[in-house]
């Protein structure tokens, strides 16, 4: 990814996947499956939304937004896509619309 990413540089699959981050503002994306460093939406990963009580549980007012520069966290993400090219990620948190914390499995090494 280049120092200034922006949503408008990144793929159709990697935007897909940005907005559902954003729709979702807090919660967790499950089994989504990465082919060739995109992810892939179809079929559609287990999607679990966390409900705040007394705080804002809508999307993220980014959602609408063209084009904007990425934070740090989708740029390291979609770095990690470039790098493993083909697995699954187990469960993808996701905080605040951006991606939080993830877990993979790995095969063990000797």
């Amino acid at each position: 990814m280049t120092q200034m990413a922006t949503k408008a540089s990144l793929s159709a699959a990697r935007q897909h996947l940005l907005e559902l981050m954003q729709r979702l503002n807090f919660g967790r994306i499950e089994g989504l499956v990465v082919r060739s460093g995109e992810p892939v939406l179809d079929p559609a990963p287990r999607v679990v939304r966390e409900i705040k009580f007394g705080a804002e549980n809508g999307p993220r007012s980014e959602l609408g937004a063209k084009d904007f520069t990425l934070k740090s966290q989708l740029v390291e993400l979609f770095e990690h896509f470039d790098r493993v090219g083909d697995g699954t990620l187990e469960r993808l948190e996701v905080k605040h619309g951006l991606p939080f914390r993830m877990t993979v499995e790995e095969p063990a090494r000797a």
